[in-house]
């Protein structure tokens, strides 16, 4: 019988940290049953965008109905338009050339009608409202999204302090501020989750205690910075889920000159930040080493004293990065593109890449706490 992870030694908390990214969510939601086959539950779960919906519907259900609510919600989003008749996994390129209009139909479809559960087209359309007024101020309303977070998170579950702890990432419309609201820190509902997504000009800003906050991804599309700042000196393992590959082929068209924009601009740097988080670590440790050699009579000088406290305690982190990768039918709107066929495969995709990297040596080495802080790179 296979072992399972709750059984290994472990760190002391797990956690999934998910980047915005629209209808590649479906992604994140696969990685997160992937994880429930192998036993592995999250304590900790920060998200931007569709990263804090998906969070949203994990910390606010009991551990038995988190892939119930996830796939409702996906099922939801996804009730347009199915491709029937082409399979999902194996031998898909062929209808490579099907598929890419028909995922350019279905986004046009979702940009003109909206998405069932999610958004929906303003009527009369912005330029014809009034400066000033909500109807002015975004494309779409998110009302929609308001009711089906509603309907599907529990959110007394989701604030209570022995539950799933939920940080959502958000920036601040007249700060430019980057702002992280936390279930640790106060209760969150559903405007939380939703301004956190308010992606302009699309959705509007979502007011909260008289301040107005936007989709985080405008600052930043991983809230990974936000774990490593919050908590330094934490133990954990910590999963990062991203919906945009730094790394692509050159594009050949102007419509993968505008997806590979894309892919670059909201992968926030994800692999130069994990880089620069294990510079830092590396230069913790030397200077906690060097700190060691200054004789006693020098420690109690104010300069050794604050480059103590710069080291902290000892900390266990590892990251495992995984990163969604683009399908061979992927167009520049892959983001808004809600076809049944699409979610279905970005949900396949992602179990399928926690099937394949838990299998590897590198996983089960992941799953060890060691002191100081190591990346595990599953998509390479």
């Amino acid at each position: 019988m296979q072992r399972m992870e709750q059984d290994m030694p472990k760190h002391d908390h797990t956690v999934l940290v998910l980047q915005g990214g629209g209808a590649l969510g479906a992604y994140q939601a696969g990685v997160y049953e992937g994880m429930t086959e192998r036993g592995i539950a999250p304590d900790w779960v920060t998200g931007v965008s569709i990263g804090a919906i998906n969070g949203a519907l994990i910390a606010g259900n009991p551990p038995q109905r988190r892939l119930e609510r996830l796939r409702e919600f996906w099922d939801r989003l996804s009730s347009g338009i199915p491709v029937s008749g082409i399979p999902l996994a194996g031998g898909l390129e062929q209808f490579d050339p099907l598929r890419v209009g028909l995922n350019r139909f279905s986004a046009l479809a979702a940009a003109t009608f909206g998405v069932p559960g999610f958004f929906s087209p303003r009527l009369p359309p912005p330029m014809f409202a009034p400066d000033g007024t909500p109807g002015a101020l975004s494309l779409y309303d998110t009302s929609p999204l308001r009711d089906t977070l509603n309907e599907l998170v529990d959110f007394d579950l989701l604030n209570r302090h022995q539950g799933v702890r939920l940080s959502v990432g958000t920036v601040q419309v007249d700060s430019g501020n980057s702002v992280y609201f936390d279930s640790r820190d106060g209760k969150i509902c559903a405007d939380h989750i939703i301004a956190s997504g308010s992606l302009p000009p699309g959705f509007p800003a979502v007011t909260i205690d008289g301040r107005q906050y936007w989709d985080g991804g405008i600052v930043s599309n991983s809230p990974l910075w936000y774990v490593l700042d919050d908590a330094p000196d934490i133990s954990a393992l910590i999963i990062q889920v991203d919906l945009f590959s730094a790394r692509g082929d050159l594009p050949e068209n102007l419509d993968q000159v505008l997806e590979r924009a894309k892919d670059i601009q909201y992968s926030s740097k994800t692999r130069f930040n994990t880089r620069r988080g294990q510079e830092l670590e590396n230069m913790r440790q030397a200077l906690d080493r060097l700190l060691k050699k200054i004789p006693p009579q020098l420690q109690t000088d104010a300069d050794y004293k604050l480059l103590q406290e710069q080291i902290g305690s000892k900390r266990q982190i590892t990251i495992a990065h995984l990163i969604n990768r683009r399908f061979g039918h992927s167009t520049h709107s892959k983001d808004y593109e809600f076809s049944r066929a699409t979610v279905r495969q970005l949900w396949e995709a992602g179990l399928e890449d926690v099937r394949r990297n838990c299998a590897h040596t590198d996983w089960a080495r992941a799953l060890q706490p060691v002191d100081g802080m190591r990346i595990f790179d599953l998509t390479r």
